[in-house]
């Protein structure tokens, strides 16, 4: 036996969520006697009509150009073994991170961001439309499963994080900052705050921020991956612009001189990911130590993100986000199909707006006897969680014909 015992880390670090000392639900619930409260908020996501229906929504490539590519689903499951990878090794609680994770797209309309922007576009006049909020409107409103209240009634650490886990919404006077400071944060998300005190002016817990930046390495990897596949662009254009990935390229060839083509993309994107994984803990790891954190509220109070890149790492990534934008996002093929679809959520949108009567009949007696801001909210919630595929039998039904997207 050794002289001294080894002194081993605690398996929860001090500044980790506690599911036995979280701030509770909305609606007071009995505890479950198998399960935490974080992964209870899990489970009730996996089992929602909104998770379920991400299968078949786009993350670039709408569904039926190829198996092969990320769907918003498989999207959402990458991302959710990262936050879990990160959360592990940063010793917080993996169940809080992969629910925030998994719902973290869950309000996301039909072909992606695409649909977002058609929707924007017909909801400004009352509020707009974001994806985020959309995504706490699924989970405390549109989801109708229990018998005593609208919503998934997730504990208040995970909707905090779903709302914040990108950082604050609001400066310490309550501004909106960031995303929100032109447009103003969405009625949804300060409705929400009213009712549970998120905190729109400080961090989310370290467990959101893992989600978030699990998010940023997951579609960094995956889109270029799925463009390299789709031949959007081949594997030279990545290794010249990109001088960070140009770098990975080069060893994978130097190592294995004969790999076939194929091969070459799963080996850069697998390594690209390990070292995004890698870098994000070390930086992490260098702000807890320099922060030193006691507890989850002084993560939120900190000034900055815990989870984030090394400055070199985020500029890095700033040459592949450029890369993909030019050569990806704005590639005339996905453009074209990209235009179809945002045309069509327009044109569905303004028919329903028009002629309320042509929704399903919850959707159009939920209308009746309400203002027009409030039916355009209806309109959107609907569309919003329509399918790739739903969207085209609506308006096939409703315009007796439908674009093929292709």
């Amino acid at each position: 036996m050794p002289d001294q015992a080894v002194q081993m880390k605690p398996l929860r670090a001090s500044y980790a969520c506690d599911p036995a000392k979280g701030r509770g639900r909305l609606y007071a619930e009995s505890k479950s006697p198998t399960r935490t409260d974080f992964q209870r908020d899990r489970d009730r996501i996996i089992h929602s009509t909104a998770f379920r229906r991400l299968q078949y929504k786009t993350q670039v490539f709408v569904y039926h150009e190829g198996d092969y590519y990320r769907t918003r689903l498989t999207h959402t499951l990458e991302v959710s073994q990262l936050a879990r990878a990160l959360s592990r090794s940063l010793r917080v609680d993996e169940d809080l991170a992969e629910a925030v994770a998994l719902a973290h797209d869950l309000g996301h309309p039909p072909y992606g961001h695409a649909g977002e922007r058609a929707l924007d576009r017909a909801m400004r006049p009352y509020g707009g439309f974001d994806h985020n909020a959309q995504s706490l409107r699924a989970v405390t409103r549109l989801e109708r499963r229990y018998a005593e209240y609208d919503g998934l009634n997730l504990s208040w650490e995970a909707i905090e994080g779903i709302v914040k886990h990108n950082g604050p919404l609001a400066d310490a006077a309550g501004n909106p900052i960031g995303g929100y400071a032109e447009t103003g944060i969405p009625l949804s998300i300060l409705a929400h705050d009213e009712r549970m005190g998120l905190r729109l002016d400080s961090h989310a817990s370290v467990e959101a921020q893992a989600a978030a930046l699990a998010d940023d390495i997951a579609y960094n990897s995956h889109d270029m991956d799925d463009g390299l596949r789709a031949g959007l662009f081949d594997i030279a254009d990545v290794e010249e612009a990109v001088p960070f990935v140009g770098d990975i390229i080069a060893g994978v060839r130097a190592r294995y001189p004969t790999l076939e083509q194929a091969r070459v993309i799963h080996e850069t994107t697998r390594r690209v990911i390990t070292i995004l994984v890698e870098n994000a803990l070390q930086e992490a790891t260098r702000r807890i130590e320099a922060i030193a954190p006691q507890s989850a509220d002084d993560v939120r109070a900190a000034d900055r993100q815990i989870v984030a890149f090394s400055d070199d790492m985020t500029a890095a990534l700033r040459d592949l986000r450029a890369f993909l934008f030019s050569r990806m996002y704005r590639h005339q093929r996905v453009n074209r199909i990209m235009g179809e679809a945002e045309e069509v959520v327009a044109r569905l949108f303004a028919e329903f707006m028009a002629r309320p009567e042509r929704l399903p009949d919850e959707w159009a007696y939920a209308c009746e006897a309400t203002d027009e801001a409030r039916r355009a909210r209806i309109v959107a919630d609907y569309i919003a969680g329509m399918t790739d595929r739903y969207a085209l039998v609506e308006h096939r039904r409703l315009f007796d014909e439908a674009p093929e997207l292709r």
